[in-house]
């Protein structure tokens, strides 16, 4: 079962490397957002599979402090691009 959840791990993180390929791409800030949410749900991801495979409890700690940060992150963006409309709509209004 330990080689599973390693392969496995091994699979989500080629999937960080397409997903990084969008961020670099991305046309807008909005998909490379999306992207880079991406990585901290797969990165969350891998460490859980990784805990399990190495029997290492203190990645599960560390996978529940990055979920913590995505979710920030992407109120921090929300926020941000929120601020960022409101100006545009202003500005248009003038």
């Amino acid at each position: 079962m330990h080689d599973f959840f390693l392969a496995m791990a091994i699979f989500l993180l080629l999937t960080i490397v397409v997903g990084l390929v969008r961020v670099l791409k991305g046309p807008t800030p909005a998909d490379r957002m999306l992207a880079a949410q991406l990585f901290g749900t797969t990165g969350v991801a891998i460490l859980l599979l990784l805990a399990e495979a190495m029997d290492l409890p203190a990645l599960r700690d560390v996978a529940l402090v990055f979920i913590l940060l995505g979710a920030l992150a992407t109120v921090a963006f929300a926020k941000r691009f929120w601020i960022i409309q409101e100006g545009a709509e202003e500005e248009s209004n003038d």
